[in-house]
């Protein structure tokens, strides 16, 4: 999609969080309302007639776009958060990203087989902090599964959709 308002508003952070990295800092886009509106148009035309159910955003830039999509969907959202942030019941898997080591914790009662499950965060990198809410997502053995990412970084040798060759995957701006 590549939309040129979206690609000229995306801040890039030299070196953060270390040395190195080129950091896409999406809330650039979130402060604009064009940016928000084409995003979120664009979503919805990806998603509306995929009967998605459940939208997991991923902490915590995921949040934003999944709840503004789930309102226009008509479907619930499910919040995977870092340790220790969900009060009931959790599953969690931990990964390696570019620049350490994670956990994402989905409630154990989120998501049911009934469910079509479309997981959304802001950014696609190396793709660990994907891969680890998709285990959790598949644990309880959804219909389907959907993901979308706002921006896909493959300018700096990364390669996380590599991960989800037999996933139906999305992006909205790659970098």
């Amino acid at each position: 999609m590549n939309n040129q308002y979206l690609l000229d508003h995306l801040r890039v952070i030299p070196d953060f969080p270390k040395k190195g990295i080129q950091f896409r800092d999406v809330t650039t886009l979130f402060k604009d309302a064009e940016c928000m509106k084409i995003m979120l148009d664009e979503m919805y035309e990806l998603y509306k007639d995929k009967g998605i159910t459940k939208i997991v955003g991923v902490e915590s830039r995921g949040f934003v776009m999944a709840a503004a999509l789930a309102g226009r969907l008509g479907c619930g959202v499910v919040l995977a958060r870092k340790p220790g942030k969900l009060p009931a019941t959790v599953i969690k898997e931990s990964f390696s990203k570019e620049y350490g080591v994670d956990t994402v914790e989905i409630h154990m009662d989120s998501i049911n087989e009934n469910d079509v499950v479309l997981i959304h965060d802001d950014l696609l990198a190396t793709g660990g902090t994907a891969k680890a809410t998709y285990k959790l997502v598949q644990h309880f053995k959804p219909k389907k599964v959907y993901m979308n990412f706002i921006i896909e970084i493959t300018d700096e040798g990364l390669h996380g959709r590599d991960l989800f060759k037999d996933i139906d995957l999305t992006t909205l701006v790659v970098v």
